[in-house]
This record gives C-alpha cells, sequence and structure tokens, in this order.
C-alpha cells in the first residue's frame, strides 16, 4: 500500500502574531512589577523619613531637655534631609516637653498642570 503524505502549508503569520503577542504580554507584566517595585519603595521611603523625624525629635529631647520648635530645627541641628518636593511634613509641637504630631504625605505629582 503506497502512503502519500501531502505537506502542510503553514501561514508564517500566525506564528508572528502569536511571538508578538506573546512579547508583549511579557512586557506588560514585567512593567507591571518595575511599577509595584516602585510603588513600595516609595511607601519605604515614606516610613523610613517618618522614623527618622521621630528619631530625631527624641534625640533633641534627649539632649536639649525639650522638643524642637519646628521641622527646620531638625533640618538645621541635627541633619534631617527632607526633600519637600516629594513630602509634606506637618509638625504639631504645642509644648517643648511633649511629644509633637509629626505626620508625613506624600507630595502629589502635578505634571501636566501649568501655572498660571
Amino acid at each position: 500500500m503506497l502512503h502519500v503524505e501531502v505537506p502542510k502549508r503553514r501561514n508564517p503569520v500566525w506564528g508572528y502574531l502569536l511571538s508578538i503577542l506573546l512579547f508583549l504580554l511579557l512586557l506588560l507584566l514585567f512593567l507591571y512589577g518595575v511599577r509595584a517595585i516602585a510603588a513600595r519603595t516609595d511607601e519605604d521611603r515614606l516610613h523610613a523619613l517618618s522614623d527618622t523625624v521621630k528619631r530625631a525629635s527624641v534625640e533633641c529631647y534627649a539632649i536639649e531637655g525639650r522638643y524642637p520648635p519646628s521641622v527646620e530645627y531638625l533640618e538645621e541641628h541635627y541633619g534631617v534631609v527632607i526633600d519637600h518636593s516629594r513630602y509634606h511634613v506637618f509638625y504639631d509641637g504645642w509644648a517643648s516637653n511633649v511629644m509633637p504630631d509629626i505626620t508625613i504625605l506624600p507630595a502629589e505629582k502635578q505634571e501636566g498642570k501649568g501655572r498660571q
């Protein structure tokens, strides 16, 4: 018995489309991962800054016997570095012997909004 095999014609377009779609899917997954890591890093920086300001306040109290009057005082005398373009620091110290209320919030990005 004679067996004849007919060669199948493959359309190379489907192979290219599948490769492109797979590449785009991997690219999207990579970009999602990068954004997730960046968001986590920003959150960690916020917590680190909060801890730094609180520790500097306690250090000031231990050395000087009073809490600092302002965040600027911590920046000038205790070496605290705050990127004011990225974070808003709210420091409410109402008595020199009471731990101040320290709140740090990320600054809103204003890209694309022109000043008028």
